[in-house]
């Protein structure tokens, strides 16, 4: 038993490397680096080519769309202020819609230039990119079904964004919703309805936009008074009154017309409806109409002109009707004779001492 314990520990040493052998693995070895180190060498010095290449590209291309964007916020700013900065759209939207377009630009730019020299350095390195690339298609054909929704919503807020078809403080009819824009995101734009309430609308459910804050604006106010008034002495009043509200400021900046008085709207047997009409700057139709109703109330009210209101629409149906249509048909229990009634008059209480006969 002891003799086979110690056949088997000198097994288990290791024999000791004769010289020779030892000097011809290490030539092999020197053989092989000496084969394979121009290659190791071309193909790192191509690497180091690749990732210098793509880094520097991508930081000049990252640094020429931040000088755009940053030239585009200083056009806005040069006309913010101006007539010119009204019609078309302040400096505070055009620099947030400036700073997602150049997000989405420097984002894109660097997902392909990086990735395509990720796939060079691969292909340098004789790694088969075919299986890779079938793998990334197949995930994304399964992405792209499963998230469709959010593909179509991200698609549609950079077009929305690119197209400039609104932007923060624009009041939009969306469809869905209706108020004006807080934030425009790439997916979901947040919106401020009349009554407070805040409305997350996803961008691919929008399919049509109302934009109530591009262009220009009309405000129109109706104006009832007597059809016995001279109309042309009201056509002048209001003219004047228009001219005068036009001359005054804020005013001056906010109508970009004067105010036109198109004639008559409607006629009533005794009133017309004169209507009254004005262009102005996005947004502020609400307030001009305001501010026109009560200039044109103290100059009609300064001229004695009075303000009369519609006369009800049921006075006038109700001329020629039957005047016996509301009265009700008579009832066979008015007449106490009748059988009807009769049949329910009570029967009368029992009289003390009477006797039922036989």
């Amino acid at each position: 038993m002891f003799w086979s314990a110690a056949l088997a520990a000198e097994d288990a040493t290791p024999r000791p490397v004769s010289l020779d052998e030892a000097q011809r693995t290490a030539n092999d070895a020197a053989g092989w680096v000496e084969e394979n180190w121009s290659v190791w060498l071309s193909n790192g010095l191509r690497i180091i080519l690749i990732v210098v290449i793509a880094v520097v590209m991508r930081s000049l291309i990252r640094r020429a769309i931040t000088k755009l964007i940053a030239r585009m916020n200083r056009t806005a700013s040069a006309v913010d202020g101006t007539a010119l900065g009204g019609l078309l759209v302040n400096a505070e939207r055009r620099r947030q819609r400036s700073e997602a377009i150049g997000s989405v630009l420097r984002s894109v730019a660097s997902f392909l230039i990086m990735g395509t020299a990720a796939l060079t350095v691969l292909s340098v390195l004789k790694i088969n990119l075919a299986p890779l690339l079938a793998s990334a298609g197949v995930a994304g054909v399964a992405i792209g079904f499963g998230a469709r929704n959010l593909v179509t919503d991200f698609l549609s807020g950079v077009f929305m964004i690119l197209e400039d078809q609104y932007g923060v403080g624009d009041t939009i009819d969306a469809g869905v919703a209706s108020g004006e824009v807080i934030e425009v995101g790439l997916r979901v734009t947040k919106l401020r309805g009349a009554d407070g309430e805040i409305w997350y609308v996803r961008n691919g459910e929008v399919k049509r936009i109302g934009n109530l804050s591009q262009g220009w604006a009309t405000a129109g106010v109706d104006i009832q008074v007597r059809s016995d008034e001279d109309l042309d002495r009201v056509r002048e009043i209001l003219t004047r009154t228009g001219e005068e509200m036009q001359k005054a400021e804020p005013w001056t900046e906010r109508l970009w017309e004067p105010v036109e008085v198109l004639g008559l709207s409607a006629t009533y047997l005794d009133s017309v409806v004169v209507r009254v009409s004005a262009k102005t700057m996005p947004g502020k139709a609400l307030g001009v109409e305001r501010e026109l109703r009560w200039r044109i109330k103290q100059a009609l009210d300064t001229e004695g002109i009075r303000i009369v209101g519609r006369p009800p629409e049921a006075n006038l149906e109700t001329d020629g009707s039957d005047p016996m249509a509301a009265v009700a048909a008579p009832s066979a229990l008015a007449n106490p004779a009748s059988p009807q009634s009769q049949a329910t008059t009570p029967i009368p209480p029992a009289v003390p001492g009477a006797t039922l006969g036989k």
